[in-house]
């Protein structure tokens, strides 16, 4: 019973359709526990996502339930007096679920939906392009990240002047490969990694051909020119076989004529397998068929990645393919394309919630809360406070926020909630890492930067305190965890602790309970004899004994020089051991086991069969306890019956009922 009850503080957001409409609606008193009211819709809410199928409202499953739910509530109530809530363990409990809950409802789940389907469809095409980059910390000073600015702005007009691309690549970009490769990137597929999702999206709407002004990425900034676009790639699983270069030109011929001579093998039949684990100089993978597994666009090099993708079909072998470590011959084992919408979308919105492209939907969350909250912020207030700040000061260790707790307000959401200039100084304490990194920059810089992010932080800390008031499902979700924590420390006090530290109250309710309900089935003493040698002639006469003596007798009769027998004593209960093969009688004996690592032999004999017989409390204790607890558990009901009133509406419970 207790389990079942918990699951109402775990189970999906069923039924919250209906919850939502109910909130909407007159919510009648369906019952009070001490004149503490439990209203009809919390009552059909539950009903409906514990039974899930089974919720058909007859009236013996609503009586059936409502009793469950009753001794539930009771059990929260004592918890509630107990002020178990209290506590700094149920605090910090409650605190992280009730938070991790909150999370979801922190994000605009229109613009992250939005977000993983312009991914998706992003993921259909691979970009070819090439850039012209500079360099510039995403921390970088504004100064700093100004002046990188201006530099790529220079030279995406220069191209626009009709200077050449690949000339500019050359000899302006900060990427060092664009001395070899003229800033070509080649082909590209979304999802680029973290901190690209502006140039990622620069990329996707651009038109073939056209060269971009500078896009901020979290290394600097790039100018891009999309040369074109082709339906993705998706992936290739591979295997090779890899004959590495080595250190002369003589060394590097006689391995590609080597590989050429693989070649001409595999084509003529030889096994795959055989001359990959013979051939190939890539050891983490001749053992396994060569088989690297599958990878997209980008992840090796580019002749090796043409050769994969050019392979048509499973199966089909490359000619030797020549990279920078050597010459591979390839073989396609499998390829797939970019899988439907719905078996990506999870993973894509896990994906996004990592990704700093998320911010959008933060955004625009925050603006939301702004609109909806009344908003109002003070920045003459703020002006007045940086105008007293000194930068010697405030971007060091030393400063510290006024004692007095200025409480001028920064920001206000209507009537709801202020925020002062006391919170702001509090955050600037707490945030005194990024506070001390503005020094050498201009105090109202860092000021600025600091302001943001709090007021950020602010505009959250209000959508979370307003959950419980705008999303009825919320509020259900945030009470019904809240109680079942309650109840489960509720009943650990009085009931299973109480149990677990009464052994004469145990030991009494066994005697008078329990004493003949737990039983051995007919059991055997057995004696299991090992032999430290294999040598079956000396084990014939070890088992013919033993069939005739007691195992005293046995020990000494074969361990007179040295110690090769040992015996130790078990018992069985009948049908609990299907290994055993002996016949259920005194003196049956099993077939001998014998271990050719240790060269042991191993035998069992029934020395003696035991009747059926009852179990003591030791023999029994797991079962005997959880029945004691049970015992407990209802004792406790009946009092707390007692102890707090319970009023059932029968009008309103019978509204409940549907009809067959």
């Amino acid at each position: 019973m207790i389990k079942e009850l918990f699951k109402l503080a775990s189970l999906s957001f069923l039924f919250m359709a209906g919850a939502v409409s109910l909130w909407a609606q007159p919510d009648p008193v369906l019952f009070t526990i001490k004149n503490n009211p439990v209203y009809l819709s919390e009552f059909r809410q539950i009903y409906a996502k514990t039974n899930q199928e089974k919720a058909d409202f007859s009236e013996a499953s609503l009586r059936e339930y409502l009793d469950l739910y009753i001794k539930f509530k009771l059990k929260v109530q004592r918890g509630r007096e107990l002020q178990l809530d209290t506590t700094p363990a149920f605090k910090t409990e409650f605190e992280g679920y009730r938070r991790q809950l909150a999370a979801s409802y922190l994000v605009d789940k229109e613009v992250s939906g939005k977000l993983v389907r312009e991914a998706y469809e992003r993921m259909q095409q691979d970009a070819d392009i090439s850039h012209i980059f500079i360099a510039c910390d995403k921390n970088a000073k504004p100064a700093d990240t100004l002046r990188a600015w201006n530099r790529a702005m220079n030279l995406y007009k220069m191209l626009q002047s009709g200077t050449p691309f690949e000339q500019l690549a050359r000899d302006s970009s900060e990427d060092k490969s664009a001395k070899e490769n003229n800033g070509r990137l080649g082909f590209v597929t979304a999802m680029l990694p973290d901190g690209y999702y502006h140039m990622e999206t620069a990329i996707y709407s651009a038109k073939p051909g056209e060269t971009l002004p500078p896009v901020r990425s979290n290394s600097g900034y790039h100018v891009l020119r999309v040369h074109q676009f082709r339906p993705a790639r998706g992936e290739v699983e591979i295997a090779h076989i890899l004959l590495r270069k080595g250190k002369t030109g003589e060394e590097n011929t006689r391995k590609r004529l080597l590989a050429d001579s693989v070649y001409t093998a595999l084509k003529s039949g030889s096994d795959w397998d055989l001359l990959c684990s013979g051939v190939s100089e890539d050891k983490m993978s001749a053992a396994k068929g060569g088989n690297i597994g599958f990878f997209g666009i980008n992840r090796y090099q580019f002749a090796f990645e043409e050769a994969a993708f050019a392979l048509q079909n499973d199966g089909d072998i490359s000619t030797p393919v020549e990279t920078s470590i050597g010459w591979h011959i390839l073989k396609r084992i499998g390829r797939k394309g970019v899988e439907n919408f719905e078996k990506v979308q999870r993973p894509l919105e896990e994906k996004i919630k990592r990704d700093s492209r998320i911010e959008v939907a933060k955004q625009s969350m925050i603006a939301r809360i702004r609109t909806e909250g009344n908003f109002q912020e003070y920045p003459e207030t703020l002006a007045k406070w940086t105008a007293g700040q000194v930068d010697s000061i405030f971007l060091t260790y030393r400063w510290s926020p006024d004692p007095a707790k200025p409480q001028k307000p920064l920001q206000r959401y209507g009537d709801a909630q202020t925020y002062t200039l006391a919170d702001f100084e509090a955050y600037c304490l707490r945030a005194s890492r990024d506070r001390m990194r503005g020094f050498g920059q201009p105090l109202q810089e860092t000021v600025d930067r600091l302001y943001k992010i709090w007021s950020e932080e602010a505009a959250l800390h209000f959508e979370e305190s307003q959950l419980e008031k705008k999303h009825p499902e919320y509020r259900s979700l945030v009470r019904e965890y809240r109680e079942g924590m309650l109840m489960f420390d509720a009943a650990n006090l009085e009931v299973r602790d109480r149990a677990s530290a009464d052994s004469a109250g145990l030991e009494r309710f066994f005697q008078q309970n329990l004493a003949d309900k737990y039983k051995w089935s007919e059991r055997a003493r057995v004696s299991v004899y090992t032999l430290k040698s294999d040598d079956p002639e000396l084990l014939l006469k070890v088992r013919d004994y033993a069939a005739q003596n007691p195992s005293a007798e046995v020990l000494k009769k074969f361990n007179a020089q040295e110690t090769v027998l040992t015996v130790s004593e078990k018992t069985f209960e009948k049908g609990k051991n299907k290994d055993l093969n002996f016949v259920w009688k005194p003196g049956g004996m099993t077939s001998v086991k014998t271990d050719n690592v240790t060269k042991t032999a191993a035998f069992t004999k029934v020395e003696e069969i035991i009747p059926p017989a009852p179990k003591t409390l030791d023999e029994s204790r797991g079962y005997a306890l959880a029945d004691y607890q049970d015992y407990l558990e209802k004792q406790w009901l009946e009092k707390l019956k007692a102890q707090y009133p319970v009023k059932i509406d029968e009008v309103v419970f019978k509204s409940l009922i549907k009809k067959p």
